[in-house]
This record gives C-alpha cells, structure tokens and sequence, in this order.
C-alpha cells in the first residue's frame, strides 16, 4: 500500500520535510522513497509541492497522512474536512454555549425544591 507523507532531512534545529510517496510497511526500515512530491519548510513558511502528481496517486489509492491531509484541505488542493492531529489522549475541548452557562430558571426550580421538601420532612417528624 502507497502513503503519502512527510520525511524529515536537515541539520538540528533546522528541520526542513520532503513529501514523498512510498511503500506504507517499508519505509521507516529502509527509508527508501518511490517519488519526491514535494518539500516544506516551516522556517522560512514555504510550501511547494507538484499538485498534479498528488492527484494521481490520490486517484491510484495511495493513502494521505493526517498532517498532509490537513495540509491540503489547508491550501484547498483537496475539498475536505481537517482530522484532529492532536495526540489520542488529548480530548478536543467542546464550546459550552451562553445560554447552558447562565440559566437562572434552574436556579429558582432547585430553590422552590429544596423549600419544598424541607417543608414536608419538618411536617412528617413527630414531636415528643
């Protein structure tokens, strides 16, 4: 099976990536690359890829790695949504809408019970 992802080369702290097409069960073994698609370096913020070669193996079956995915959709070569690339453990954090935050009907409803049910438990002990 055919992946389409990004293979770090540079010195240290200079990293600079290749997008490169190879075999999904070999490659970090051998590190050996079927097609250079592109580079991309995040110093200098430059992205240059062949769009029409990603295409084709798009089209042919190779699969995208999530960063590139989202690279993609990002520069509106493909038409889909971004995945979460965060790490597993890490749960996305949900917005909490206004209105679930302030809701003094709740507040009135819990108050009007809990002076209910004093009432009742004040009239169902017996005095001696």
């Amino acid at each position: 099976m055919l992946m389409i992802r990004l293979q770090r080369f540079g010195k240290n702290n200079r990293s600079m990536f290749r997008v490169v097409l190879v075999l999904k069960t070999r490659s970090t073994v051998t590190g050996k690359v079927i097609e250079n698609l592109g580079s991309i370096d995040p110093i200098k913020h430059t992205f240059s890829i062949n769009k029409e070669s990603i295409l084709k193996r798009i089209d042919e079956g190779a699969q995208l790695s999530d960063r590139i995915h989202n690279m993609l959709v990002q520069e509106k070569i493909i038409q889909a949504k971004k995945i979460n690339v965060l790490p597993k453990k890490t749960i996305p954090k949900k917005e909490v809408p206004e209105s679930a935050t302030t809701n003094s009907t709740e507040t009135t409803i819990t108050q009007d019970t809990i002076q209910k049910t004093t009432a009742t438990t004040e009239e169902t002990v017996p005095t001696v």
